[in-house]
């Protein structure tokens, strides 16, 4: 049975009222935070704890979500994998292998681990193998949790520290900011204007008034962060040029839009809406970080190439 067109507006506005009450708890409570990390130092025990968290729950969905088919990756095995790439983003942070006269670069221990997780991926399969056709599918299931979960969430994590570390959270925030305003958005508007789809097959909530709605919020949050954030964080330090702000927030939010996407081909490709049960109305938490994981290596990119900080 349907709902009347009477209760489908009402419907909306509750759901829409819903994800705006969570979305400003969510970025609330990340902000309390990051705070407190960023009083501690350069060493972000806080942001490590979190992205251990992240990394087990986020092997964990994405396992039972590819549990399907001829893929049986192992939890154990990724999430090993996946904790094993975020630790070795904290060496250099921590001060391993400094004292010893090695350079540690942010980005090589980070690879380097990576590669020693796929060579363990690659010798698992080697002795799980029994007989052919599950094995290739089953490894590359795992590659791809690992790559996913580990890496995007280590490259994500790296903005921490991409423009020095005092300014490692304003440089993350501003990700979060306008990757999840671009969220806000597009889901304000696609409800309230959305009719004709974005990707109907994909993604059928997905409208062409949501995508501007997405490239209208991401610049707006991204130039107002930008702009009146860095004298918060050092009295001494000068807004972002407004022009790169608004082109880096355009940036996210279109890196963005294809992360939800490319999120949307798993679960469809698996004849799933969600990637676990976790929050209504949100999904997991694959769901809740789709746009800010796959964008976090862009963003890192765009900090790296262009004059964002001034202060450096």
């Amino acid at each position: 049975m349907q709902s009347s067109p009477a209760v489908q507006p009402a419907k909306k506005g509750r759901n829409l009222r819903w994800r705006l009450i969570i979305s400003a708890i969510l970025i609330s409570s990340l902000g309390t935070l990051f705070y407190f990390d960023h009083k501690i130092g350069r060493s972000a025990p806080v942001l490590l704890l979190l992205c251990l968290f992240l990394a087990i729950r986020g092997s964990w969905e994405m396992t039972n979500l590819l549990k399907t088919r001829s893929f049986q990756p192992k939890f154990l095995l990724v999430a090993m994998g996946s904790v094993s790439i975020i630790l070795a983003t904290w060496l250099k942070p921590l001060g391993i292998g400094e004292t010893q006269g090695v350079d540690l670069s942010y980005l090589g221990p980070t690879m380097l681990t990576f590669s020693l997780v796929m060579m363990a991926l690659f010798m698992m399969s080697a002795l799980r193998f029994r007989e052919p056709g599950q094995s290739m599918e089953t490894l590359s299931a795992e590659i791809m949790i690992v790559v996913y979960v580990g890496v995007f969430l280590s490259m994500t994590a790296q903005l921490r520290w991409v423009a020095g570390p005092q300014a490692g959270y304003l440089v993350l925030g501003s990700l979060i900011v306008a990757a999840k305003g671009g969220d806000v958005g597009a889901y304000t508007l696609g409800k309230l204007l959305g009719r004709k789809k974005l990707n109907p097959i994909l993604s059928p909530g997905k409208t062409w008034w949501g995508a501007r709605g997405a490239l209208i919020a991401s610049a707006f949050f991204s130039w107002l962060w930008l702009t009146y954030m860095p004298p918060v964080f050092n009295p001494n330090w000068e807004a972002c040029p407004w022009p790169l702000a608004i082109l880096y927030g355009i940036v996210v939010a279109i890196v963005g839009m294809l992360g939800d996407l490319c999120e949307s081909l798993i679960k469809r490709d698996v004849g799933k809406k969600d990637s676990a049960p976790l929050m209504p109305g949100f999904g997991g938490i694959l769901d809740i970080l789709d746009s800010v994981l796959y964008t976090g290596p862009v963003a890192y990119l765009f900090w790296s190439l262009f004059p964002m900080a001034s202060w450096v």
